[in-house]
Formats: structure tokens, C-alpha cells, sequence
């Protein structure tokens, strides 16, 4: 049998597969699933975007190679930045991405060589640290703690690993922590970055779901971020158009370059009639942002409140689309997961984001108010 490359054993099988297959034999047993595990958004997008994308497909001329971003792409996704968070970027500040993933996955190929470090939060989505291993470079892990609202000191890490580090990767509105930064620790970052000549990446995926009165904080609020930051981006949770795959980078072109190049060795392209429909939604459908905040807002309120009424006193997340819970200390991660499915309920271990992410577990507000409080119920059984 010939051999996978030595770079595979250090990625794990995904642990939201094995959930899935679980679930499926739960489903055809015929029990009763409501699936929070995975965040994706199961309200659909704007109709003016499946009109247009239903209206583009029909073009004979549409189906080529799309190569690169359209010009209209990029100049959306300038004046989105501009009229949303108030940022002011060039459109040749943006690379398109097929989704924000592709991204975060490909810089660490375009910018790692072994012996390299890339230093990344813990817990964290799973990408971070599979980016590592795929291009064969060193990962260091930041712990993140809820007594210091999910924000890594900076200052902790290993001199000896500061000195070998070209990446660090943040996330906020975290996931799975639900987190949100503040202007303050933005400077802190990019200030260390600078200082030690350290690429700061941020993955801002979760942007458009913040339930305060502030704005989304880019990491661009921060005069200086340009000189050594990238921000990843994505149309997936905003506008729920996660399978169509579109997301950009932004960054200063020089920054850019070598993910550019990189990608244009492996893909070419997101499908065009994706690209008109994901501009006309940047630049006309800001309105239904709104509106789905609103409706992830009323979702953890509703599903909080049912946890907290009977006992289970969870932290009320800031933002994002999940609720980061601490399970009772009898359980680990995993034994909760696997209770909680027993009861109707999938959600994902907080070990599936790292040992930081153990004692807790993630649940994803991707169903409806009503099929939310019933698995606020059943994870109430799971728990006594």
C-alpha cells in the first residue's frame, strides 16, 4: 500500500465527521436530532442574491475561467469596509478567496518554512493549527482563558519562539469562544507584530454578528495595522452564502502577493456569476445585515434564558453564532458530547479546538427559536 505523506498524521480526523456519522445512526434509528455542531447558517440569502446568481447562470458566457476577482468584486468589498466598520481600503487591498478558510489554509504555504513558527490561540478553529502541519512548519498555541475574557498575553510566549515566528493568527468575534477584542488589545497585537516583525493575521469571519451597540472592530481601526496585518473575511456567515465559497483577504498588496501567486499555482477562480451576486450583496443588501443580527440576537437570548432558567448558568456570548459552555465537571468534552447526542442534541467537544478547549463544548444557533429551547430542555436532562 502506498503511503500518505508524513504532513497527514499530524491532522486529525475531523471530529465533526465522526458527529455526523453518529448523528446519522441516531436519525435512522429514527430519534429525533437537532443538529449544533456546525456553524452553518441555515437561514437563507437575500432574494435579490439568489436572483441574481439564478439570472447570471443563465449566461452562456459566464462559465470560463474567472482567474482572478472582478474589478467589481473589489471595489465592493471596498466601500463595504468603508460604510460598515468605517475602513478605509484601496481595491487592490483585496484578494479574493473561495471562502475565508482557503485563505487561512494557503498563507501558511505562501509565507512558512520549516522551522517557522505560526502562533496560534488555543482553543481554536481547527484550521490554525492543521495550517502548520500542511506546510510543515512549527505551531505554538496561546492559551485562551475566560477569567481574561479569551484574550492571549502576548508577552508570555518563549522569546526563543517569538524569534522563529513569521505568523500569528487572531480571531474575533472568536470561535468557538464567541469573544470580542477590544481596540486596546488590537494595538497590543499589532504593536507586537511590528516589534518583532511578526505577519498578524486575523480572521474576522464572524464580523457581521455582534450584539452590542458598537461596530465590528477590524483590525484596520488601528493605524498602523496595514504595515504588517492581513484580514481574512468572509460572505459565509454574513450573507449565508457559505457553500457558494467566497471570501478576500485584505492587506497591502505586497502582503498579498505571495498568497496570490500561491493561489494561482492551485485554483482559478470563483465561478463569476458568485462574484456579481456576492458584489451586488456587499454593496445593496447592508440592510439585511441588520436583520440577521437581530435574529442570532434573539436566538441566544432565547436560548440562553432556557439554560439559565433551569440551572445551567452558561456565559452569554458576545458575538458570533455560538454559545461556548463550560459542561459539569464530572464530564469531559467529549463524554458531554456523546450524553448530550443520546438526548437529541449534537454538539461539538471543545477538545475538537484544541486542549484549551477542554471542559467545554460548542453549540451553534443554526436552528430556529422553537427547536432551540427544546434543545435547551433535553441538554438540561443531559446535564442532571
Amino acid at each position: 500500500m502506498i503511503q500518505p505523506a508524513n504532513r497527514m498524521n499530524r491532522l486529525s480526523s475531523s471530529v465533526f465527521a465522526e458527529l455526523a456519522e453518529k448523528k446519522r445512526a441516531k436519525v435512522q434509528a429514527g430519534q429525533d436530532i437537532i443538529d449544533l455542531s456546525i456553524g452553518s447558517p441555515d437561514l437563507p440569502p437575500p432574494q435579490s442574491v439568489r436572483d441574481i446568481l439564478s439570472k447570471e447562470v443563465q449566461h452562456a458566457d459566464q462559465y470560463g475561467y474567472a482567474l482572478q476577482e472582478t474589478e467589481d468584486f473589489q471595489t465592493a468589498v471596498a466601500d463595504y469596509y468603508k460604510q460598515q466598520f468605517g475602513v478605509s481600503i484601496n481595491a487592490d487591498e483585496v484578494l479574493q478567496l473561495i471562502g475565508s478558510q482557503d485563505g487561512l489554509s494557503h498563507l501558511a504555504l505562501a509565507y512558512l518554512d520549516p522551522g517557522d513558527y505560526v502562533i496560534a490561540p488555543d482553543p481554536g478553529y481547527p484550521i490554525y493549527a492543521a495550517c502548520a502541519s500542511l506546510a510543515n512548519a512549527n505551531l505554538y498555541t496561546i492559551p485562551l482563558h475566560e477569567e481574561n475574557q479569551f484574550m492571549p498575553d502576548f508577552h508570555r510566549i518563549p522569546v526563543e519562539v517569538v524569534k522563529k515566528a513569521k505568523m500569528m493568527i487572531l480571531n474575533y468575534p472568536g470561535n468557538p469562544t464567541a469573544a470580542l477584542a477590544n481596540k486596546a488589545y488590537f494595538e497590543k497585537a499589532v504593536a507586537f507584530g511590528l516589534e518583532h516583525n511578526i505577519l498578524i493575521v486575523h480572521d474576522f469571519a464572524y464580523a457581521e454578528l455582534v450584539f452590542s451597540q458598537d461596530k465590528p472592530l477590524s483590525i484596520f481601526h488601528i493605524p498602523d495595522a496595514k504595515k504588517i496585518a492581513i484580514e481574512c473575511n468572509s460572505l459565509s456567515k454574513s450573507f449565508n452564502v457559505a457553500g457558494a465559497r467566497i471570501g478576500y483577504a485584505i492587506g497591502y498588496p505586497s502582503y498579498l502577493k505571495p498568497l496570490r501567486d500561491l493561489k494561482t499555482n492551485i485554483d482559478y477562480g470563483v465561478f463569476l456569476p458568485i462574484q456579481k451576486a456576492a458584489a451586488y450583496a456587499l454593496t445593496y443588501e447592508r440592510p439585511f445585515l441588520d436583520k440577521q443580527r437581530a435574529v442570532f440576537k434573539k436566538r441566544r437570548d432565547v436560548f440562553i434564558r432556557s439554560l439559565h432558567e433551569n440551572g445551567w448558568n452558561v456565559r452569554v456570548p458576545e458575538g458570533g453564532m455560538f454559545v461556548w459552555a463550560k459542561v459539569p465537571a464530572s464530564y469531559s468534552s467529549l463524554s458531554f458530547a456523546l450524553k448530550a447526542l443520546e438526548h437529541g442534541v449534537v454538539v461539538t467537544p471543545g477538545s475538537a479546538f484544541g486542549e484549551g478547549g477542554e471542559g467545554y463544548v460548542r453549540i451553534a444557533l443554526v436552528q430556529p427559536e422553537s427547536s432551540l429551547k427544546v434543545a435547551a430542555q433535553r441538554l438540561i436532562e443531559a446535564v442532571e
